[in-house]
């Protein structure tokens, strides 16, 4: 699995990165630690090695410009933890919300959108947060650390309060728990669904037979990466900033997501910024 990405990577992204002029940047003044937890082909961790579309585009920008990124690989909601106490330079993937906002600057990279995953059956339609919580046969399963903004946490809220809800480390313990039918639905973006699932003998076949459904009150945003203010200097947090607005506008992260997954998926959640 991590040869299969670290390959695709090494094609056309790497090749725009690499011809991108960043010589004229400044270093980053030490090693950029960046904790990081498998979601989908975005972040492959096995061991002490850690691959992906955003590890990789990280390591090819950094060996540009002398950024060095040391990575490690946690549970999300132990990277959350990382992150807020100022033990996280970078957090990355993560979508905008007021609550990490406190704690870092963000950089918008892709636009992304969760969805309602399920898998296909009879089921009548899901409209919005609210039928799902009136849906009351429906069990639900999260990620620990994922956050989508305030609509999402008081939707979990609720769940919760009704016994309806599970949580779980990682999207493949989630897939695992859809594929036996102990929970019915789960909210995520579908990518990182579809790459958790893709070379898991456990879950075969799962991501092809997932249904979406969009919830009004789970919006298009804005996906990226944060900056930490507390553990960073200001000239480390400018460097890294200039870094990865040039990764957004190169289209290259774009491209390795569109290599990476299904059409039909990346139009229902992931398009530019």
């Amino acid at each position: 699995m991590t040869d299969f990405y670290c390959s695709a990577w090494r094609g056309t992204a790497a090749a725009l990165l690499l011809a991108l002029p960043l010589a004229a940047w400044a270093a980053c003044s030490r090693d950029i630690h960046v904790p990081v937890s498998q979601i989908g082909a975005s972040v492959v961790g096995s061991g002490a090695t850690v691959s992906g579309i955003y590890p990789e585009i990280l390591r090819t920008m950094g060996a540009k410009i002398g950024c060095n990124f040391i990575f490690s690989v946690v549970p999300r909601a132990r990277l959350e933890a990382l992150y807020e106490t100022g033990k996280a330079d970078l957090l990355i993937p993560a979508s905008s919300t007021p609550r990490r906002d406190q704690h870092g600057l963000f950089v918008p990279l892709l636009g992304n959108r969760p969805l309602l995953i399920s898998l296909q059956g009879a089921r009548q339609p899901v409209a919005s947060m609210q039928e799902l919580v009136e849906r009351r046969e429906l069990r639900v399963a999260l990620v620990r650390g994922y956050d989508y903004g305030l609509p999402y946490q008081a939707l979990a809220k609720e769940l919760s309060s009704q016994g309806r809800l599970f949580y779980e480390v990682d999207a493949l313990s989630v897939a695992r728990l859809m594929q036996s039918g102990f929970i019915d639905a789960t909210i995520m973006n579908p990518t990182i669904l579809s790459g958790a699932v893709q070379n898991d003998a456990r879950v075969l076949g799962l991501a092809d037979r997932l249904r979406l459904e969009a919830l009004p009150e789970l919006p298009w945003g804005l996906s990226g990466a944060y900056i930490s203010r507390k553990s960073l200097s200001p000239g480390d947090q400018a460097v890294l900033r200039e870094l990865l607005e040039k990764a957004a506008r190169s289209g290259a992260i774009m491209e390795s997501f569109q290599r990476d997954h299904r059409p039909e998926l990346l139009s229902a959640s992931i398009r530019p910024r």
